[in-house]
């Protein structure tokens, strides 16, 4: 595991943390700089790291706090408090 996977897993570590005490802009910051490291170093996120995030408003997701949750035929839906939708598939 190269540095910049080891600082993108615990800067998800802290933005869980810091969006479970309740400090949203905290944690939107650990995902922009998490992301920009992802960037710069060329490397895809976590899986974890992005279905737990916002691609428009980079908040940490918690589903029933800011973030629905809803599933449908074959897919689940997420949706932000600010109207993103994010779908992923799963097996029944």
């Amino acid at each position: 595991m190269t540095v910049a996977e080891e600082r993108i897993e615990r800067l998800h570590d802290l933005a869980r943390a810091a969006a479970s005490d309740g400090e949203d802009d905290r944690a939107r910051e650990y995902v922009r700089l998490a992301r920009r490291i992802a960037e710069r170093n060329r490397l895809s996120l976590p899986r974890p790291f992005t279905r737990f995030t916002c691609d428009a408003c980079d908040a940490y997701l918690r589903p029933g706090v800011n973030a629905r949750v809803r599933l449908r035929r074959g897919h689940v839906v997420i949706t932000c408090d600010c109207g993103h939708q994010k779908r992923y598939p799963y097996d029944r």
